[in-house]
């Protein structure tokens, strides 16, 4: 019988998920050290992948729940931008399919940007139903950020494509016609909130981006709109822009009369 190579070994381990199967079983009495690296190698992706999948079960837990009451169509809200001294606050509210699996899913914040932007494109393809909308700086300065948070929420709720069953909406109370629980850091404990975050993560992103091409002094491409020594710098240059929320501190201390 011909000897595998290391890299053909390494190649079939791939398709490999248990140390019953018989190709694991035949490899382990392969003493070439580059082999055995390989077998350590599959143990640690194996207890990454473990740790991943009961990372999910946590999260679904709120869904579970949920579900077993009866509820099918269950809908993740959240927002982001409630601090930036520019730009819109913008909300997504997403209902998940049961059989949903997306391994490393988690609160925005916590992913790369790279990461954000792959896990969208999935949540978005895969999603029931996925809504964005927001609320511009001209209206927070009218209504005040909470009350455009909620508005942001509101509009994303309403605007989907399949009426959901239930709200889990991070952090926020709500009034709305349907069932509803706000959870606290919902981001991080609950899968559909945390796919919410990442569409409304990625979407305001690629707005702050968008605009950086008309504003590039502001370095809106970087600090997406917050309050940094960078965009404050700037502010205090070159004044404001369309885009800035004259009712913000500094903004408001620098630039009183408007």
């Amino acid at each position: 019988m011909k000897v595998q190579t290391i890299a053909e070994i390494e190649q079939q381990l791939m398709n490999i998920k248990a140390e019953s199967d018989p190709f694991f079983q035949r490899i382990q009495q392969d003493e070439r050290k580059g082999v055995q690296h390989l077998i350590h190698k599959w143990h640690r992706r194996m207890e990454q992948e473990r740790q991943l999948q009961e990372k999910f079960n946590e999260m679904n837990v709120f869904e579970n729940k949920w579900r077993a009451r009866g509820y099918e169509y269950i809908a993740g809200i959240d927002e982001v931008g409630r601090g930036p001294l520019a730009g819109p606050v913008v909300a997504a509210a997403v209902i998940l399919p049961k059989d949903f699996f997306l391994a490393g899913i988690d609160d925005s914040k916590k992913l790369s940007e790279a990461k954000r932007f792959e896990y969208a494109e999935i949540i978005k393809r895969e999603a029931i139903a996925v809504s964005v909308a927001e609320v511009e700086s001209g209206e927070i300065d009218t209504i005040n950020i909470y009350e455009a948070t909620k508005r942001a929420m509101k509009a994303a709720i309403v605007s989907l494509s399949s009426k959901p069953d239930v709200l889990l909406i991070d952090a926020m109370k709500l009034e709305t016609p349907y069932a509803s629980e706000s959870i606290i850091k919902g981001d991080a404990k609950s899968v559909s909130i945390a796919a919410a975050s990442i569409v409304a993560k990625v979407a305001r992103d690629s707005f702050m981006m968008g605009i950086s091409k008309n504003f590039p002094e502001y370095g809106f491409q970087h600090n997406m709109g917050y309050g940094t020594k960078e965009h404050i710098l700037a502010i205090q240059k070159h004044g404001i822009t369309p885009y800035h929320r004259k009712s913000f501190a500094p903004v408001k201390d620098m630039f009183p009369e408007r």
